[in-house]
């Protein structure tokens, strides 16, 4: 992150709660949390309260920019950027949008139309915004991901280098249909994998337990985490197959390690998760299960994938085809010369 300014100061704007500002200044950053809530899909009285701190959020932020007088904004989606967007507009300064998913969130659609530049994913999200503004980059990987070997990532999760590896995650908060569905089938599932788990901070005292009551000959095949932050990149090389969410950064990450997946998009999230994983799929890239089947289908999903070699490399293949291991670097161009010009 901090090679997009190399000259420069970079400072994030975030929310006050959460782990995003503890995750930012972890690498340095100036962090500025404001105030802010979401609109879609809340009552209406958290709705009004949730506006109001928006318009809050949005003076706050423009006179951080005033004291600050930024040359250029990088943002995306979530709630906290409509007021970074809009007080970018009121001060003048050139503004970068990123689209993560392939369908833009509303969040991410209002921004694009304040934008000078957009940067896509995927071509595939241009028929969602201004085509003469987009730039398909990628989805950008920093360092601490992409540096990690194969060997490098086993070593430092204790996985052998000759063992079949399941890498299981749900997001930084975690999703408990995956914690759960993965708990109630371990059992099984170590008879043909060593499991390793990152079940997010959520249900991290759940997951806890149940792993901890599990016999000894279970637990040595089945590793669990909480949040793996530097090793994140490190678990990602290291697997055979990887079973998630179907966030954003899925489209950078698993291409970039050459990734077969077996993804289950969330279901309250809207469709973005859906399409990223239908695009995935698609492309022969990955497998897609339902939520709500999940208990039931993750143990003859990933056995029959483990025991097909030739439709794990096939689809490792696909996955690889579909890198852009330079999207951070694009990006970083696009970022300079907005704030040169």
């Amino acid at each position: 992150m901090r090679d997009i300014a190399p000259e420069g100061e970079l400072t994030w704007i975030g929310t006050l709660d959460g782990m995003e500002g503890e995750l930012v200044r972890r690498e340095g950053i100036h962090f500025v949390g404001i105030p802010g809530g979401g609109l879609h899909g809340v009552a209406l009285l958290n709705a009004i309260r949730n506006g109001w701190d928006l318009v809050r959020g949005t003076w706050v932020t423009a006179q951080h920019m005033r004291r600050e007088r930024p040359d250029v904004v990088l943002t995306t989606g979530g709630y906290v950027s409509g007021p970074v967007a809009m007080a970018s507009r009121l001060r003048g300064v050139p503004m970068l949008v990123f689209v993560p998913d392939i369908e833009p969130a509303q969040s991410v659609k209002a921004n694009a139309r304040l934008a000078d530049r957009i940067a896509v994913t995927v071509e595939d999200s241009i028929r969602y915004i201004q085509a003469e503004k987009a730039v398909v980059t990628g989805y950008p990987l920093g360092e601490r991901v992409t540096r990690w070997t194969r060997a490098e990532g086993r070593a430092a999760l204790g996985v052998g280098d000759d063992e079949t590896m399941l890498f299981v995650f749900g997001g930084s908060r975690g999703a408990r249909s995956i914690n759960r569905a993965l708990m109630g089938n371990i059992t099984e599932l170590v008879g043909d994998a060593h499991v390793v788990h990152v079940s997010g901070t959520l249900d991290w005292d759940e997951v806890e337990a149940a792993h901890g009551a599990l016999p000894a000959a279970v637990r040595a095949r089945y590793r669990v985490f909480p949040y793996l932050h530097d090793r994140m990149g490190g678990a990602l090389a290291a697997a055979d197959l990887v079973l998630s969410r179907a966030g954003a950064s899925i489209l950078g990450e698993f291409p970039y390690f050459g990734l077969p997946s077996v993804l289950v998009p969330y279901p309250h999230a809207w469709r973005y998760q859906r399409v990223n994983a239908g695009w995935l799929a698609d492309r022969g890239a990955a497998g897609v299960v339902e939520d709500g089947d999940l208990a039931g289908e993750m143990v003859p999903v990933v056995r029959r994938l483990l025991s097909d070699k030739g439709r794990l490399a096939a689809m490792s293949a696909a996955s690889r085809e579909l890198a852009r291991p330079n999207a951070s670097q694009e990006i970083a161009r696009l970022f300079m010369e907005l704030g040169q010009g």
